[in-house]
């Protein structure tokens, strides 16, 4: 029986060990989607518990912690204590064989607290006194974390309309080891049909200088702060739509869905899909002039529980899986693009597992010279970020297209301990391609295994942005 968690976790062969340790350990990197906040990196935030850096903002975390018959107000609420809060995980995780949390959790006390037994509900007050102490040292501010994580560049999340103050202080003051960038996330500009569209547009025009009525004046706003994007450094931007879609339409048209809805006025789906076709196309083409990545997340439904919605907001644990079913959609944006010669380089996750073989065959008819592996599929996303999740979309991609040119691993995550996912990520991929070669399926050749590793868990993703390191 093999230890918990030891140092060959998840490495079957000698193959996939000696990858692992000699090669993928060794690289830094390049997380190039995040929730994180530039703040507390500019400020080097020190974290008062190890509740506040696990429990703070993981609805990952919270929503195993509901599944678990724990009150809200032990999950998320004001009142309990720091201690009670992860008392609540501890219990909860034991329990969660085979969840990734399982292993996420045990990774970031090994690697970041030196705590190597399993967290359980009978030692979790020892535990959580062992990490606030540790957390208490110099070196164990944001910062610190960041460096002793081999991190060379984050892309934060990032709205078109905002200052972006953190990211000038960063720039300018130099104290972070790894090179900071905002990523550009439009989606309230989309949002045509949802509310508070009106009081976005007067933000929007606000921070660009432009009084925004129709379709050329968001154009005019929008090439401004694109502009300004691109001077702090932005390369890549992010998209999340429910599922994809192509629907072309006069600038007519569009200029009188804007009159609408900036009257508040209902948008109906057809309204919808013609106003997002014309901004993505506009997008796509200013991301193209600049090499700029565009980076979309489709089939996830959001905000399911309507009465927690109503108490907690978005973003707090109550999604799912959609049904995905767009692929007549994304084939006709695409090409839509393609025929415009404004396709830019592109990265597209589904939130449905169902989608693996669709993306992986679809991104084989958009490829082109700018780069290898122009159009990808991303990192295993959201529900799909497992071990099986990791596995599944490695064979995909290997069955239907270059294996080689894919971009590693990436958080997704508003913790600063997440790094170890690049880890998980690396031992699997490692053992996935160790166990090829034992097989007797690929080549036990030196050069080309480490360059495969090297590639996958850093030098693509360098050579696919373009980051200033």
């Amino acid at each position: 029986m093999k230890q918990f968690m030891d140092k060959d976790f998840l490495l079957e062969t000698d193959t996939a060990k000696h990858l692992f340790h000699d090669y993928a350990a060794k690289m830094p990197i390049i997380d190039y989607h995040c929730h994180i906040s530039p703040q507390e990196i500019a400020e080097d935030h020190h974290f008062r518990s190890i509740t506040e850096v696990w429990l703070g903002g993981d609805h990952y975390k919270w929503r195993i912690i509901r599944a678990n018959g724990t009150p809200e107000e032990k999950v998320t609420g004001e009142t309990s204590t720091d201690l009670e809060k992860f008392v609540e995980y501890a219990k909860v995780l034991s329990r969660s064989i085979g969840n990734p949390l399982y292993h996420w959790s045990h990774l970031e006390l090994q690697r970041y607290f030196g705590i190597t037994e399993p967290l359980t509900e009978k030692n979790a007050e020892d535990i959580f006194n062992r990490c606030n102490a540790k957390l208490q040292e110099k070196d164990m501010g944001v910062q610190g974390l960041i460096e002793q994580s081999n991190v060379k560049v984050i892309c934060t999340t990032d709205d078109p309309a905002d200052d972006l103050k953190w990211h000038k202080k960063l720039r300018d003051e130099n104290t972070c080891s790894a090179k900071v960038y905002p990523a550009m996330r439009p989606d309230k500009l989309l949002n045509v049909d949802k509310a508070g569209y009106a009081d976005y547009m007067a933000r929007l025009g606000k921070a660009a200088g432009v009084d925004i009525k129709n379709f050329a004046d968001l154009r005019k706003a929008m090439d401004k702060r694109i502009a300004f994007f691109e001077e702090m450094g932005c390369r890549a931007t992010d998209h999340a739509l429910e599922y994809v879609f192509c629907r072309e339409a006069d600038e007519k048209t569009i200029d009188a869905i804007m009159a609408k809805a900036l009257k508040g006025e209902a948008i109906n789906k057809e309204e919808m899909e013609a106003y997002k076709t014309a901004v993505l196309t506009y997008l796509a083409g200013e991301y193209y002039k600049r090499g700029w990545a565009m980076q979309i997340h489709f089939a996830t439904l959001r905000d399911l529980n309507s009465e927690m919605y109503r108490k907690l907001g978005p973003d707090t644990g109550y999604d799912s899986i959609a049904e995905g079913n767009c692929c007549k959609g994304l084939i006709a944006l695409l090409d839509h693009l393609n025929e415009l010669h404004i396709l830019p380089k592109t990265i597209l996750y589904s939130g449905n597992p169902n989608d693996n073989a669709m993306i992986a065959t679809i991104i084989g008819s958009f490829q082109g010279p700018e780069v290898r592996g122009k159009v990808q599929q991303g990192a295993p996303w959201w529900f799909n970020d497992t071990k099986q999740g990791m596995i599944d979309q490695m064979t995909g991609i290997a069955d239907e297209s270059v294996f080689g040119n894919i971009l590693g691993m990436l958080t997704d995550s508003r913790s600063f301990l997440s790094y170890a996912r690049h880890e998980y990520y690396r031992r699997i991929l490692c053992n996935w391609i160790g166990n090829l070669v034992e097989n007797g399926e690929y080549p036990n050749d030196e050069d080309a295994l480490r360059q495969l590793v090297e590639d996958i868990s850093f030098n693509n993703a360098a050579n696919y942005f373009q980051f200033q390191m």
